[in-house]
């Protein structure tokens, strides 16, 4: 089924540990330009708010940093995204950090409050931290906890003030208020890279992991069927693609947080190709692209931007 296509921006690093990633969706666009490929002329493109700016202000939260500003973020990114899926269009997000797939997450529920949600996270990490279990308060590690409406107090390490526990709660419920996705409806794809709290929430809430091994082991096709029978009682799908899936050693360390023994530029491409020919998929992201980290100039960039040329053909497809 062929899709209407609609680009959404996302330059917001608020919630990244490292500076640089809101440079990623340029450095996309400079690696098709690079190959003289007039990709970013043939759909229409519009801009989420972005608050960077606040990046030079003092930390006030330390265990949910910044926590006000991107909750404007999360609004926008939310906000855009609910717009596009209910005018009928497929958003393809293009974001710096990772935070911003709580926004997107919660713009697709929203745009359908009574359907059901799956989301495929194909990520080193499992980014389920909360303000109580974070050991950086780094919030691009807590977007699905978000989704999942999930505080994770059994494993608490961190005790919050009140205004930042009144702005948490606020957090998970922009958008939809409550559980925007189930556990069950929830699949990792190259999660390799956890805390001993995220791990415990992982086995408390039974969310499978296709680990690289098992990718390898088994192979691409049988596991795009089995996360397609995970989630088909699920009327929507969402798929989010952070770069530090891959191996760094085959890519580069363009990546705020890379993670050895990922997967390969092939295999990734393969499983995303393989993911948007299920109709019921309803928007993907690409994140975390960090250009300044970059050990081999724009590299990152340029397979990034190969596996979205790619993944759109197939969107495209009748």
């Amino acid at each position: 089924m062929k899709r209407e296509i609609s680009i959404l921006i996302n330059k917001s690093e608020i919630t990244a540990g490292t500076r640089g990633s809101s440079l990623g969706p340029e450095a996309i666009m400079a690696a098709a330009r690079k190959s003289s490929n007039d990709y970013f002329s043939k759909y229409s493109i519009s801009y989420v708010d972005e608050f960077n700016f606040m990046l030079d202000h003092e930390v006030i939260n330390p265990y949910c940093k910044r926590i006000d500003t991107f909750f404007k973020v999360i609004e926008s990114v939310s906000g855009k995204v609910r717009d596009i899926v209910l005018e009928g269009g497929f958003p393809i997000v293009i974001s710096a950090d990772h935070g911003s797939a709580a926004g997107t997450i919660a713009g697709i529920k929203s745009s359908n409050p009574d359907k059901r949600l799956g989301v495929v996270w194909i990520d080193a990490h499992a980014d389920l931290h909360t303000p109580y279990t974070t050991p950086s308060g780094n919030m691009h590690g807590m977007p699905l906890a978000i989704a999942l409406n999930e505080d994770n107090k059994e494993e608490s390490i961190n005790s919050l003030s009140d205004k930042a526990k009144c702005v948490w709660d606020e957090l998970k419920s922009v958008g939809y208020d409550g559980v925007k996705i189930k556990p069950e409806d929830l699949v990792f794809v190259g999660v390799r890279d956890t805390e001993k709290q995220e791990d415990a929430l992982i086995n408390r809430l039974n969310i499978k992991n296709h680990s690289v091994f098992n990718i390898r082991e088994k192979g691409i096709d049988f596991i795009l069927n089995e996360i397609n029978n995970q989630l088909n009682e699920c009327d929507m799908i969402y798929v989010s693609f952070d770069v530090d899936s891959m191996d760094p050693e085959q890519v580069s360390y363009g990546t705020g947080t890379p993670v050895s023994g990922g997967l390969r530029v092939e295999e990734a491409e393969f499983i995303l190709s393989g993911l948007v020919k299920n109709e019921k998929v309803v928007c993907i992201e690409f994140v975390e692209v960090n250009p300044c980290l970059d050990n081999k100039k724009n590299k990152m960039a340029e397979v990034t931007f190969d596996l979205l040329k790619q993944t759109t053909l197939k969107l495209s497809e009748d």
